[in-house]
């Protein structure tokens, strides 16, 4: 069976790979395609965090399901994983900041507090879909506005859930986490191997 990672993320695409270890069967290498599939990511009114996440994994494996048998024909088989991660302040999902401005924003707004990271990873083979929701807290330290301004400088915060990666320079910001390390990164290893092998791909 195919395994195709409806995304584009380059940090998802490492850390799937770290799991290329745990398939024995030599005689079927661990590999996967990478179709990046795109959805309408706006949030419904009155849909909670948690359901506005995994709605989107899923939606993304769909996405990639559809896309992968119009270009390698509708006769091939695949499992598709979607994955979306999204950053929660009280009652605020903070998405990707739409120019330094809003950047400016949202760190001050993660500044000296804890928040939570949902990262949802879904698998479909277009008859059954399974998923899995990943929640993490993470402390930030203060930030002066210097810290923000030679941050956005970089660059790195303009493509990132929550105006960070915690993988990147970002990093230094984070006090403490509680939780999945690489669901913050973008794909929850444990949850992922586990949603792999109830699919039969592991």
């Amino acid at each position: 069976m195919k395994l195709v990672l409806a995304s584009g993320s380059p940090r998802r695409k490492e850390l799937l790979g770290q799991l290329a270890f745990l398939n024995t069967n030599s005689a079927a290498p661990f590999e996967f395609e990478i179709l990046a599939a795109d959805i309408d990511e706006s949030h419904q009114a009155g849909e909670s965090a948690e359901a506005f996440v995994l709605r989107l994994a899923e939606e993304k494996a769909l996405a990639g399901l559809a896309l992968y048998g119009v270009e390698s024909g509708a006769n091939k088989q695949a499992v598709v994983l979607g994955s979306d991660t999204i950053v929660v302040q009280g009652e605020t999902i903070l998405g990707k900041p739409k120019d330094e401005a809003d950047a400016a924003l949202i760190l001050a707004s993660l500044s000296g507090l804890q928040h939570q990271v949902m990262t949802a990873v879904a698998l479909t083979d277009g008859i059954k879909t399974v998923s899995r929701l990943v929640k993490t807290k993470v402390q930030f330290c203060q930030l002066s506005e210097a810290d923000i301004l030679a941050y956005i400088a970089t660059g790195e915060p303009m493509d990132k859930a929550g105006a960070y990666g915690i993988q990147g320079l970002g990093g230094s910001f984070v006090e403490a986490i509680e939780g999945s390390y690489s669901a913050v990164v973008g794909l929850p290893l444990v949850e992922t191997r586990a949603l792999l092998c109830e699919m039969q791909v592991l």
